[in-house]
């Protein structure tokens, strides 16, 4: 935790950040006001991750009926991806930055404790990014999230890589013919080899902007998209098994891709599913609330 200040009324500050957007939540006794801004994942871009927390605060702020100058006074849980890598980790807490209080944790604890209203429980995220996350008592163990492009299976990044790769396979008569081929190109404009050029050095949440191309190719019986998918889905429904084999008894399916895989997840996995108790951004107010109670003894 790092501190600046606090305020003799508390403004609670909640922030969910992720590779595609960033929603800031304040809270106070009398007010509630939300913002969103854009990427927030230290992992992808530092620099930017801080100005788009600072925006959606400042958003939240004037939703709420509050100064953008009130920043300072307020007591922030920072929920971000990237920083389950110790480096980013490191980089955020050594931020010179304008709240009063900031307590640090990751994206997907937040959404846990959003999920199960604070409680016991565990959560798989697939959305720009994936990951899996279980609490148990005083015990947590994360799964995956390892990051685009090493790791991240079954995210939307992935989905739009693997389809690019097929895809490139179906150009070069090597693979299997998809209709992934056609619909890459009418999505980003470019005929063949032109689809390399456009995506050379795209960001993940660039290539996680194609995946809804993998499901719409899928569910009109495309084999090469149904594959992906599976794959997909296939590590989602093992990460979840693993978590359910180690104490969990259900768990949170969230992220943008969330409803999309369901279809696809093992019957077994399915039937523990439960949807969830709040959106991410209450559970950074939580933690701002509970780590905030703990500093004051």
């Amino acid at each position: 935790m790092t501190c600046n200040n606090t305020p003799s009324q508390p403004i609670y500050l909640g922030i969910d950040g992720g590779g595609s957007k960033c929603k800031a939540r304040v809270s106070t006794p009398g007010t509630q006001g939300c913002g969103i801004a854009g990427p927030a994942n230290p992992f992808q871009n530092l620099e930017q991750a801080k100005s788009s927390i600072i925006e959606a605060t400042q958003l939240a702020l004037e939703s709420a009926g509050l100064s953008a100058n009130q920043m300072g006074e307020t007591i922030a849980g920072v929920g971000l991806a990237g920083v389950n890598v110790p480096r980013f980790m490191k980089l955020m807490q050594a931020w010179d930055h304008p709240f009063g209080e900031m307590h640090l944790t990751t994206d997907i604890h937040i959404a846990c404790l959003a999920a199960h209203g604070g409680e016991n429980g565990a959560v798989i995220v697939a959305g720009t990014g994936s990951v899996g996350y279980m609490s148990m008592d005083s015990t947590t163990r994360s799964y995956g999230g390892h990051g685009f492009p090493i790791g991240d299976i079954a995210s939307g990044a992935w989905l739009g890589l693997e389809a690019i790769r097929d895809a490139l396979l179906t150009l070069d008569s090597i693979g299997p013919s998809t209709a992934l081929l056609p619909m890459l190109e009418q999505q980003l404009h470019v005929q063949g080899l032109g689809i390399t050029d456009k995506m050379a050095g795209a960001t993940s949440r660039e290539y996680a902007t194609l995946a809804p191309l993998v499901f719409e190719a899928a569910e009109q019986g495309d084999a090469v998209a149904e594959q992906i998918v599976r794959r997909g889905a296939a590590y989602l429904s093992a990460m979840a098994e693993k978590m359910l084999a180690e104490g969990a008894t259900s768990f949170c399916m969230l992220g943008g891709l969330a409803d999309k895989y369901q279809p696809w997840l093992s019957a077994a996995v399915i039937n523990h599913a439960k949807p969830p108790q709040q959106e991410p951004d209450a559970g950074a107010l939580l933690y701002a609330r509970n780590c905030h109670l703990q500093t004051m003894g």
